[in-house]
């Protein structure tokens, strides 16, 4: 009767696959957390970016020119030795800021002041004629008392 039961257990051929269903579960939990919190992630924030209260990284008391955008859509350029910004178009901006960054060898800094209900597209704006005019260090002016209002 042993006989039996050993031959029967060689003819029986062996499984090799792998059994895959606790990969499906851990897939489907991962897919259930995924789609939790990916809604949370796209939240947005309001910001108000024209104030603020840090203090300033660099202490560099080297004068800086200051490339202004009013509310009206107009750009303005102040150098150091003057106390209000020139009204010009972008084409004369980025020409007379290139002109100072081939004078300077780029080592000069510009801030760009923007007003606070300015549309911060502009402000990229402002950035992208510093960047076509080759100016390598661009900052951003702030109210320094932040108010917030």
């Amino acid at each position: 009767m042993t006989a039996v039961f050993s031959n029967h257990r060689k003819h029986r051929k062996l499984k090799s696959e792998i059994n895959v269903v606790p990969y499906i579960d851990v897939m489907l939990v991962l897919l259930v957390i995924f789609m939790v919190t990916a809604p949370l992630l796209t939240l947005s924030v309001d910001v108000r970016l024209p104030s603020a209260n840090a203090l300033a990284t660099e202490t560099n008391t080297k004068p800086f020119v200051v490339v202004a955008y009013a509310e009206d859509g107009r750009y303005g350029l102040m150098l150091p030795e003057e106390t209000q910004p020139t009204p010009m178009l972008e084409a004369e901006l980025t020409s007379r800021i290139g002109a100072i960054a081939a004078q300077q060898g780029g080592e000069f800094r510009v801030m760009v002041a923007a007003d606070r209900d300015v549309p911060y597209r502009r402000v990229i704006d402002a950035m992208n004629a510093l960047k076509a005019a080759k100016v390598k260090n661009v900052g951003l002016l702030t109210n320094a008392g932040g108010d917030g209002g």
